[in-house]
C-alpha cells in the first residue's frame, strides 16, 4: 500500500481498511509520509467523510502512537470533561472542584486557546505561579491526594494528534466530523478514565454553529465512547451568547470563584450544574439526577466546593492569596465602558464577534506563539432578553493596548442587536445522548 492509493480511494469515496488507516497515521507519526500527502488525506476526509468503523480505527491507532496513562491503581471512578470551545466557557474551572468536592476523582487534560474560544489553561495561569506542566507520575498522586488535577497535554500522549491537529488548523479541515472525534477521544482514552461527558456546543459562537452537524458530532462521540467501553454521556449546549458574563482569563477565574460562592449567572450555572450532574450519577454518587444536583447544591452552599477550588490552585503551586483577595490583582491600564447609543431590548448577540473582539484586546491569540494579556477582557452588563436605555452600559473592556480602543467599542457595540420586541432567552440545554 502507498499513500497515494490510499488517498485517492478516499477521494472516490470508498471505505478504507484498518491496515490503510494505519499506514497514514503511523507514517506521518514517524516521519515517512510528508505533510503534502497527509494534507490530501485529510481534505478527502473531510469531503468524503469516515464510517463509525473507520473512525473507531483512527481512534486506535492515533491513541496508540504514544503513551497511556494507567489510572487503575487509584480505586475511585475517574471522570474527565471536554468542551468543544466557546466564548466564556470556564465551566471546568467551576465542575472540577465541585464535581471533586463530591468525591469523584478529576483527571483532566486541558488545552489552550485559540482563535475565538478561550483555554482553560490560559485561564488557570492567570492565577500567579499556577503550573500545568507536570509529569504523570504527578499527575496520579495529585489525583490520589485531593481528587483533582488539571495539565497540559505531555508530548508523549497521543503525538499524532498533536500533529495532526497543526496541519489541520492551516488546510481548513479542522471542522471534520472524524477528525474532531479522532482528536478528543484519542486523547481522553489515553487518559485511562472511566467516563467522559462532553459539552458539545452549538449555535454562533461554537465551534460548528449548525444544530443538524452538531447533533451529528455528540452522536459519534458516544458511538467511539461505546468502541472503547468508555461511559460517555454528550450533552448539546447553547453558544448563542456568551457562557456568563466574563471573557477573558483573569476575568473568567474571578467569576468561577463567584459561581462556587454560589453567586455565579444563571445561564453558566445551568450549564455548569448539567454537566456535573453526568459525572456524578456516572461515578454512582447519586442514583438520579435530583439526587445529584442536591449533593452537588449542598457542596456549594456548605462551601466544601470553594475550599476544594483553593486546595486545587495550592497543590498546582497558584497563589493562593490572589484568589482569596481578588481586590488586590493587578487592573489594566485601560478601562473602557461602552454604553448603548439607543434603548431597546437585546434581541442578540454575537458570541463570536466579542470572543474575536477579546483576542484583539490581549486575551487570546490567533497563533499558539501569540503572548497573552492575562487581564484583557469583556464584562457584559446585558444578556439576550434584558432591556437596555439609551446611554446605559452594554459591556466593559479591559486592555493594556492604546491602539486597539475604538476598533474594539465598535465591535462591541455590533455585537449587540437591539430592537422592540420582547425576547425568550436562549435554552441552555438542548439535548443529551448517552452510551450507558
Amino acid at each position: 500500500m502507498i499513500p497515494y492509493e490510499i488517498i485517492e480511494k478516499k477521494q472516490n469515496g470508498h471505505q478504507l481498511s484498518k491496515d490503510e488507516i494505519q499506514v497514514m497515521v503511523r507514517g506521518f507519526t514517524d516521519g515517512t509520509i510528508p505533510d503534502y500527502q497527509i494534507s490530501a488525506w485529510l481534505m478527502a476526509i473531510y469531503f468524503q467523510g469516515f464510517s463509525t468503523e473507520e473512525t473507531a480505527v483512527l481512534v486506535d491507532t492515533m491513541l496508540h502512537s504514544g503513551e497511556r496513562i494507567d489510572l487503575s491503581e487509584l480505586t475511585g471512578y475517574k471522570a474527565d470533561k471536554h468542551s468543544t470551545g466557546g466564548v466564556g466557557d470556564k465551566v471546568s474551572l467551576i465542575l472540577g472542584p465541585l464535581v471533586a468536592a463530591a468525591g469523584v476523582q478529576i483527571p483532566m487534560i486541558s488545552g489552550r486557546g485559540l482563535g475565538h474560544t478561550g483555554g482553560t489553561l490560559d485561564k488557570l495561569e492567570s492565577i500567579p505561579n499556577f503550573t500545568t506542566d507536570y509529569t504523570i507520575d504527578k499527575f496520579k498522586q495529585q489525583v490520589a491526594d485531593i481528587g483533582l488535577c488539571i495539565m497540559s497535554q505531555n508530548n508523549n500522549i497521543v503525538p499524532a494528534d498533536k500533529k495532526m491537529y497543526a496541519l489541520r488548523d492551516v488546510t481548513a479541515t479542522v471542522k471534520s466530523i472524524p477528525l474532531i472525534c479522532g482528536s478528543i477521544m484519542s486523547k481522553k482514552i489515553a487518559e485511562g478514565i472511566d467516563g467522559l461527558v462532553l459539552d458539545v456546543k452549538t449555535g454562533r459562537g461554537a465551534f460548528i454553529s449548525e444544530y443538524e452537524q452538531t447533533k451529528e458530532l455528540a452522536q459519534k462521540l458516544v458511538a467511539i465512547g461505546r468502541e472503547f467501553d468508555l461511559d460517555v454521556r454528550a450533552i448539546i449546549t447553547d453558544m448563542n451568547q456568551p457562557l456568563g458574563s466574563e471573557i477573558g482569563n483573569w476575568n473568567e477565574v474571578v467569576e468561577s470563584i463567584d459561581c462556587l460562592k454560589g453567586n455565579g449567572p444563571d445561564n453558566l450555572m445551568e450549564v455548569t450544574m448539567e454537566l456535573s450532574v453526568a459525572m456524578v450519577v456516572m461515578a454512582g454518587k447519586a442514583g438520579t439526577d435530583e439526587e445529584a444536583k442536591g449533593i452537588l447544591r449542598e457542596k456549594i452552599e456548605n462551601g466544601q466546593a470553594l475550599e476544594k477550588f483553593y486546595e486545587f490552585v495550592e497543590a498546582q503551586q497558584g497563589d493562593v492569596d490572589s484568589v482569596q483577595n481578588l481586590e488586590k490583582y493587578p487592573k489594566s491600564k485601560y478601562i473602557e465602558e461602552i454604553r448603548s447609543p439607543e434603548e431597546g431590548i437585546v434581541q442578540e448577540i454575537d458570541s463570536y464577534k466579542l470572543g474575536m473582539t477579546s483576542v484583539q484586546l490581549g486575551a487570546g491569540r490567533l497563533q499558539m506563539g501569540d503572548e497573552l494579556d492575562p487581564k484583557a477582557g469583556i464584562s457584559l452588563r446585558q444578556k439576550v432578553g434584558d432591556s437596555v436605555k439609551s446611554n446605559e452600559a452594554l459591556a466593559t473592556i479591559m486592555t493594556e493596548k492604546e491602539d486597539v480602543l475604538e476598533r474594539a467599542k465598535s465591535s462591541v457595540l455590533e455585537a449587540f442587536s437591539l430592537g422592540e420586541g420582547q425576547v425568550t432567552p436562549p435554552t441552555m440545554i438542548h439535548e443529551s445522548i448517552s452510551s450507558y
